[in-house]
C-alpha cells in the first residue's frame, strides 16, 4: 500500500519561463462598477460632458449666492444694458442682471428636472418591475393603462393641474404643476425598459434558485431582478433629465411654467422674445444654456450606456 502512495521526484520538472508567463495574471479582478468606471474614464467625450454638468450645477448654486446682484431686484435706471464687465450678460427691461438670472434659471430648471426624474424613477421601476415579473393578465392591464396615459399630451395635464392648483395672487403654482405633469407621463419610458429587462431576467437560473430557497415574490423582485436592471435604469435616468429640462423650458416659454419673479431658462427665453430684434443677446444666453445642458447630459448618457454594457468589456 505504501509503494502505491510514493510519488517519484523525477515525475516533476520545473516550469520554463514561457510557461510561467502563460499563467501570469495580466489583469487584476475588478467588480462590475469599478470596471464600468474604468471604461467610462476612457471615454473623453463623456468625461468632458460630466465636467460640464458639474460646472453648470456648481455655478447654478453658487452664482446667485455670491453675486452682489439679486435675481429679482429691479433697477429701472439700468434697463436694457448690453453685456459688459459690470453686467456680463446685460440687463433686462427691469434692470435685473441677466447673468445672475440665467444661472438662477438654470438652478430651477435642473431642480425641476432632477425632482421629476427621481419621482419617475421610483414609479417607473416599481410599475415596470411588477408588470414584467407577474406577466399575464396583470401585465396586460398595467400596459394598457400605460398606453392610455401615453396617448394624452403632456400639455393637457399641465393645463389641468394649473387650473386646479393655481390660486389668485399665487406665484408658486408653476413649480408644482410642471413637476406633477412630468411625474404623470415621464415614468412610462422607464417602466417599459424595466419591464423588458425583467421579462428576460425572470427566466434565469438565479430566479429559480431563489424560489427554491423559499424567497417571496417581493424579495425576488427587489433584491434580485431590479438590481440586475440597474445599468438600463441609470442610462434612462441620465437621458430623462435633459428631456425634462427641455420640456420645462417649453412649458415655461408658453407661459405654463414658473411664475414671476422667479425664473427658469424657459421663462427667460419667453421674456427675451419681446425685444428679440433690438436686444437679441437676451435670448442667446438662456438658449445656449438649455442647449449646453441637454447636449452634456445626452453625451454623458451615451458614454454611460457604453460603459455599463458588459458586452463592451475587453
Amino acid at each position: 500500500m505504501e509503494n502505491h502512495l510514493k510519488i517519484e521526484k523525477d515525475l516533476f520538472t520545473p516550469l520554463s519561463e514561457d510557461e510561467k508567463k502563460v499563467n501570469t495574471v495580466v489583469r487584476p479582478s475588478v467588480g462590475y462598477w469599478k470596471d464600468a468606471w474604468n471604461r467610462l474614464r476612457k471615454d473623453k467625450l463623456a468625461m468632458v460632458s460630466l465636467v460640464v454638468i458639474i460646472a453648470i450645477v456648481a455655478a447654478a448654486i453658487l452664482v446667485p449666492m455670491l453675486s452682489k446682484y439679486d435675481y429679482a431686484a429691479n433697477d429701472l435706471s439700468q434697463t436694457y444694458l448690453k453685456p459688459s464687465a459690470e453686467h456680463w450678460f446685460g440687463t433686462d427691461n427691469l434692470g435685473r442682471d441677466l447673468f445672475v438670472r440665467n444661472f438662477y434659471g438654470a438652478r430651477y430648471s435642473l431642480m425641476i428636472a432632477v425632482l421629476a426624474a427621481v419621482i419617475n424613477l421610483c414609479i417607473g421601476v416599481i410599475y415596470g418591475g411588477v408588470a414584467g415579473f407577474f406577466g399575464g393578465m396583470i401585465d396586460n392591464i398595467l400596459m394598457r393603462i400605460v398606453d392610455v396615459l401615453y396617448s394624452i399630451p403632456l400639455t393637457i395635464y399641465v393645463i389641468l393641474f394649473m387650473a386646479i392648483l393655481s390660486k389668485p395672487g399665487s406665484s408658486g403654482s408653476g413649480l408644482s404643476t410642471i413637476v406633477l405633469g412630468l411625474s404623470i407621463t415621464y415614468w412610462i419610458g422607464m417602466a417599459r425598459i424595466v419591464r423588458g429587462d425583467v421579462l428576460q431576467l425572470k427566466q434565469q437560473e438565479f430566479v429559480l434558485a431563489a424560489k427554491s430557497l423559499g424567497a417571496s415574490n417581493f424579495r425576488i423582485l427587489i433584491r434580485h431582478l431590479i438590481p440586475n436592471c440597474i445599468g438600463s435604469i441609470m442610462v434612462t435616468l441620465t437621458l430623462l433629465i435633459p428631456e425634462a429640462v427641455f420640456t420645462e423650458a417649453f412649458l415655461s416659454f408658453i407661459g405654463l411654467g414658473i411664475a414671476a419673479p422667479r425664473a427658469s431658462l424657459g421663462t427667460l427665453a419667453n421674456e427675451a422674445m419681446v425685444g428679440i430684434y433690438t436686444y437679441p443677446y437676451q435670448l442667446v444666453f438662456p438658449s445656449m444654456m438649455i442647449c449646453l445642458i441637454i447636449l452634456a447630459f445626452n453625451l454623458f448618457g451615451d458614454g454611460l450606456s457604453q460603459a455599463l454594457d458588459p458586452k463592451n468589456k475587453r
